[in-house]
């Protein structure tokens, strides 16, 4: 959408979420876009007829009141901005908070979008927001079209924001001195929180296994417990102990296997 001269030059004077996704996104060409107008060279582009970009604000509400009634847990603080406490420069306005210490982000993506795709193109942004407000855990909260909702829990990962505040001084120094930006290769996207709870009582792929484990657990352990009585009774400078049908093996790296003897 187009904003206002005042959002605009707010927006100017500051790194926020959304910019952290563009400057791990790889991309040249939004690098740079981005770095004119942060210096105010250019305008940012009017995506008021941007049909994803609309359909995700005019659903974050709705987005929300889904995971309210889904988890019974209240989003507060619904855009609320904060300022980091080292560089003044680096701001951020949350969708919520979930509790004290939780960041909660709302998105609405494709259909067709996979899970790992969504988690790793909105982690910038998931870890910039995390560093700027000192919390230290966040929800992701994902509508996939009309069809799928899913929520992702996303523990601050410190590795993950130090590449992402290298990134930024490096950026923001550019937007300073005039010097043209330079894409860097982004860094992994840390993995989601697990945090799923599933019922898998017509697999009969778990079924089967299940049976087996519960079948076989107490013969296990008593394999377990007798694979340690052998190994302790073969002593150092004993490369094969055999009888009573097996036989225990020293390998050169010291490590002794058991199986039936011939």
């Amino acid at each position: 959408m187009r904003s206002s001269s005042g959002d605009a030059a707010a927006r100017r004077g500051k790194i926020g979420g959304s910019d952290a996704n563009i400057l791990l996104s790889g991309d040249p060409h939004r690098i740079r876009q981005l770095w004119l107008e942060k210096r105010g060279e250019a305008e940012p582009a009017d995506l008021s007829d941007n049909l994803s970009v609309m359909l995700g604000s005019w659903t974050e509400a709705f987005n929300r009141q889904w995971f309210e009634k889904l988890t019974s847990k209240p989003v507060t603080d619904v855009g609320k901005q904060f300022v980091c406490s080292r560089h003044g420069w680096r701001r951020c306005t949350v969708d919520g908070l979930v509790g004290n210490n939780t960041v909660f982000e709302a998105k609405h993506t494709s259909a067709f979008a996979k899970s790992d795709e969504v988690l790793e193109r909105y982690m910038p942004q998931i870890q910039h927001n995390l560093a700027v407000t000192a919390h230290q855990q966040a929800t992701l909260s994902v509508l996939f079209g009309n069809h799928k909702f899913e929520v992702f829990e996303v523990a601050a990962d410190w590795l993950y924001q130090s590449e992402l505040i290298k990134a930024e001084e490096q950026f923001w120094n550019c937007v300073v001195t005039g010097k043209e930006p330079v894409a860097t290769d982004p860094p992994p996207a840390p993995r989601p929180i697990g945090t799923r709870e599933i019922c898998l009582e017509g697999n009969n792929s778990w079924a089967s296994a299940a049976f087996d484990w519960l079948t076989y657990r107490d013969a296990a352990k008593i394999h377990a417990s007798a694979c340690a009585s052998i190994k302790a009774m073969v002593d150092d400078d004993v490369s094969r102990a055999f009888g009573h049908g097996i036989e225990a093996k020293r390998s050169k790296s010291g490590a002794i296997t058991i199986r039936e003897s011939a």
